[in-house]
């Protein structure tokens, strides 16, 4: 087996893990750790596709994506927490919470 496709099946895993996350889990806490998990998954490929090419645009790319990735979770953390101190349980799944 190559280191290659070593990679791309242990990010195809974690992509796996996210998106069962995603679907499965009611805390909005839980979904934006697994939509991190899917993040970080897409940007183990596109660094491996750097990689491969030997070009370097890929892997800061990469990079970008990782720190955009982060400020996503920070606010993402910040309104879950705001939801968190309203109401006694949150639930991704209720309706009645983004009522705008």
């Amino acid at each position: 087996m190559t280191p290659e496709l070593v990679v791309v099946i242990a990010a195809f895993a974690v992509f796996a893990c996210g998106a069962g996350g995603v679907i499965y889990r009611k805390n909005p806490i839980a979904v934006l750790m697994s939509v991190e998990l899917m993040i970080n998954a897409a940007i183990l490929v596109l660094i491996l596709g750097s990689r491969v090419h030997g070009n370097a645009e890929g892997q800061s790319a990469g990079l970008l994506v990782l720190v955009l990735g982060a400020a996503e979770a920070v606010v993402g953390l910040a309104l879950a927490l705001a939801l968190f101190r309203t109401e006694a349980k949150v639930d991704v799944d209720a309706a009645r919470e983004i009522v705008g």
